[in-house]
């Protein structure tokens, strides 16, 4: 191993042990705070030494310091040689970096499900970097007994997401003059929204105040955070073989941020824009035609819109799928009981199928 990335290796297994050891802690002064910051800085000394060790270089030529958080992720993903990093792993890396900026500059109310899943998901990511760079077990530096232990585990992402926004919508009830708690609250959530949006930055007070409000008129969490909606978290193992994952969902691909964009990070999930496309439900497009709803899935029929994905995509979040629509099925349609007899329409629909099934939204 070279020396220096042995030395910088060193620090990042100390700054674990330090973040661990402050999750499992008895008091709660300053742990959240505590255990984001040391596990961040954990992660960068780790992928500096990473790179260092592949033969990449941590300080550009003629600067005074070492390259940035982001830089490292953007190395360790996209330079050939040196490569070592999924779209997943970096995607891990971001929410964690976030939290933490969130944590050291200002205010953050995190929950311990949260605050689990993050300490958890870095351990597991921690252990593969060192296992595929170094060739080392995590075992090999830590104590079998040290690791984070929760009385409550983190559960389901849908779950977990959904828990929390209804929780903030009970803190936002007139009345209850909690805003700030609320707020506060909100604020995990959104900077995990903006990590997996490919935002660097902690979400302002207005963007949480937009956020609230959404909660307040009853929104749905996934269509409030379609970022957290597109991943899941997975496990294998236990005890100290645990293993715990967070994963984009099948199909969703990530885009790489352009280096050099303001406020970004490296990646994105593509789901974001996906739900931003596909952004009507059934009721929704057909109070934009000025359709009943079986008016409505006559035409939809007809053109065979369910087909093309211009028009329409089904999105699995969580154990439920979703079937949404574009804004440009509206003129279609428009344009189409505008060329045809919408009755005609509807009679063919009926007689489609002989049991008078008919497709549902």
């Amino acid at each position: 191993m070279k020396r220096e990335a042995k030395l910088l290796l060193s620090k990042a297994i100390s700054s674990l042990v330090i973040s661990v050891d402050h999750f499992n802690a008895s008091s709660s002064t300053g742990r959240a705070e505590a255990v984001l910051i040391f596990l961040d800085h954990a992660f960068e000394m780790l992928l500096k030494a990473s790179i260092v060790e592949r033969g990449g270089r941590i300080r550009e030529k003629g600067a005074k310091n070492t390259i940035g958080f982001d830089h490292c992720i953007r190395k360790a993903l996209t330079e050939g040689s040196i490569q070592f990093l999924t779209e997943d792993q970096a995607l891990n890396l971001q929410i964690i970096n976030n939290y933490r900026d969130a944590a050291q500059h200002y205010m953050l109310d995190i929950s311990e499900q949260l605050l689990y899943t993050a300490s958890q998901t870095g351990l597991t990511l921690f252990r593969a970097i060192l296992k595929k760079v170094f060739g080392k077990e995590l075992a090999d530096y830590f104590p079998e007994r040290v690791l984070p232990i929760s009385t409550t585990p983190a559960i389901d992402m849908a779950e977990l997401f959904h828990s929390e926004v209804e929780a903030i919508r009970v803190l936002l009830r007139p009345g209850k003059r909690q805003q700030t708690e609320a707020l506060a609250r909100l604020r995990p959530l959104a900077i995990m929204e903006e990590a997996l949006q490919g935002q660097n930055q902690t979400p302002s007070d207005e963007q949480l105040g937009r956020l609230g409000k959404a909660i307040r008129k009853g929104k749905a969490w996934h269509e409030i955070f379609p970022g957290a909606a597109s991943i899941q978290v997975t496990s294998t193992g236990y005890g100290p073989a645990l293993e715990m994952h967070i994963v984009k969902k099948e199909g969703i691909p990530v885009q790489l941020v352009p280096e050099g964009t303001p406020n970004a990070g490296v990646i994105a999930v593509k789901r974001v824009n996906e739900l931003d496309f596909y952004n009507l439900n059934l009721t929704e497009l057909c109070d934009k035609v000025g359709l009943t709803q079986f008016k409505c899935l006559a035409v939809i029929w007809s053109l065979s819109l369910q087909s093309d994905s211009d028009c329409f995509k089904a999105i699995k979040i969580g154990s439920q799928t979703h079937k949404r629509y574009s804004q440009k099925t509206i003129g279609i349609i428009r344009n189409a009981i505008a060329q045809q007899s919408i009755d005609q329409i509807c009679e063919a629909y009926k007689q489609a199928k002989p049991t008078g099934r008919r497709r549902k939204s």
